[in-house]
């Protein structure tokens, strides 16, 4: 298999299923609810926040992947929309799964030389 299939394989699993661990993003997150994923705990993230901070990197890179500029800072990363309602909640879910599927499918398609340039401007 090709270094490019086993990177997207891998980075599927982590999101929807199949690896080893039986662990999965959108399994995990399927029956939480919009209070529970915005309910603070002590001085810990959110669900919420920590959903958005995974997916704020997968996105910024999936930019760079689809022919854009990479535009992503530290400071920006737990910044998420407001979650005031299921629906609010779902769709940040979905966004982050969406954006998942397009990374897989871009690395998938990625040239092996690819993986030994610099990514992006130093």
């Amino acid at each position: 298999m090709h270094l490019s299939s086993q990177i997207a394989k891998h980075f599927r699993e982590v999101f929807f299923g199949g690896n080893w661990t039986s662990v999965n993003l959108r399994d995990t997150l399927k029956d939480i609810t919009w209070q529970q994923a915005t309910k603070k705990v002590h001085s810990c993230n959110t669900i919420t926040a920590l959903v958005y901070h995974i997916n704020y990197y997968v996105s910024s890179v999936l930019k760079v992947l689809q022919g854009g500029p990479l535009n992503a800072h530290d400071k920006y990363s737990f910044d998420h929309p407001l979650v005031q309602s299921q629906s609010d909640w779902e769709a940040l879910v979905n966004n982050a799964l969406t954006e998942a599927e397009q990374f897989a499918d871009h690395i998938e398609k990625l040239p092996e030389n690819k993986f030994g340039e610099t990514f992006i401007d130093e």
